[in-house]
């Protein structure tokens, strides 16, 4: 098969890539490297994989590149795992998410019509729900969605268009709503940004909000084990799935002091005031993962054990 992955230079694109490299699959990256590292993907040693840098909020450039591959390499389906992974950024200025959340899947979209190509598989997010609190569980068939971020409101939006484009031309989408996703190669998030702290000041972790933030928290492993089983199960015109354990997750005072016992044991925590992390911050929600269990597809591992895991790797990563 040949397969397109939208910003397979970051983790969870890394991880895809391998993953359809063990397939034998042929495989084009596109990237514009502002978070994703192409020597994530060179790492690979594979002769299979084809590595671009490109702006896909640029539909021109998008287009012509994904004409030459297809020309050769008749495209079996596009993978879209390119967004802005800077919540705050995207409030402070809106035009961060159109360009980088909505456009990308915009331009994408628009090139695969002109091409011919019918598959569309989306990493949507939990944050096209809003804050809903935490004691109802997000499922897939819930409305209103009001998200409270820009890149939630982006990934609404594009759910919208992949929406519109079956009813008219794609013949198949699978949209799979992320929660927290943890793992290497890290690129962002919250583990990270506590090693990197931590290194820089051994002796204090510095928390934004008061640490009682909790969500549910999957391995990046799991999460592309479970995208794949959906894309080979699933088959309705437009498929729509949570992904994530099924417990109630884990709070960001547990990853402090979990990160702390790894990089810098008895470094004092020093938490915020507030309810939540940044404005646009979901503080608490309960995701359901009811629909994708019916489907065929659970992972043993709980948010705690995800998140101990990651901390392994990032702070091996990192030196720490």
């Amino acid at each position: 098969m040949s397969i397109v992955i939208a910003g397979g230079a970051g983790f969870i694109g890394y991880t895809l890539a391998k993953c359809f490299l063990e397939h034998q699959h042929h495989i084009l990256v596109l990237d514009n490297f502002c978070r994703g590292r192409r020597e994530f993907l060179e790492s690979l040693n594979a002769a299979s994989i084809t590595i671009e840098k490109v702006d896909l909020s640029d539909e021109q450039q998008t287009h012509a590149i994904l004409k030459s591959w297809h020309a050769s390499h008749p495209v079996d389906a596009v993978w879209h795992m390119a967004a802005n992974s800077d919540i705050p950024a995207g409030i402070e200025d809106a035009h961060v998410d159109l360009r980088d959340t909505f456009m990308t899947t915009f331009c994408l979209l628009q090139a695969m019509k002109r091409l011919g190509i019918g598959n569309f598989a989306f990493a949507s997010s939990s944050a096209i729900y809003g804050d809903m609190g935490s004691d109802t569980p997000l499922r897939e068939d819930m409305g209103p969605l009001l998200p409270i971020s820009n890149y939630g409101a982006m990934k609404l939006a594009s759910e919208a268009m992949i929406s519109a484009a079956a009813e008219s031309w794609l013949n198949r989408a699978w949209v799979f709503r992320f929660p927290n996703v943890v793992g290497t190669p890290a690129t962002h998030g919250v583990i990270l940004d506590f090693v990197r702290k931590l290194k820089a000041t051994p002796d204090e972790l510095q928390v934004l909000g008061n640490g009682t933030q909790q969500k549910a928290y999957v391995h990046v492993a799991d999460l592309v084990d479970a995208m794949c089983f959906i894309t080979e199960h699933a088959r309705e015109k437009v498929n729509v799935y949570n992904i994530g354990p099924s417990d109630s997750g884990c709070s960001v005072r547990q990853i402090a002091e979990t990160v702390v016992r790894r990089v810098s044991p008895g470094a004092q925590i020093i938490y915020g005031t507030e309810g939540r992390g940044w404005v646009g911050d979901v503080p608490k929600f309960s995701y359901s993962v009811a629909k994708l269990a019916a489907l065929g597809w659970n992972t043993s591992h709980a948010s705690a054990d995800a998140v101990a895991r990651a901390v392994d790797e990032i702070a091996a990563q990192e030196q720490a």
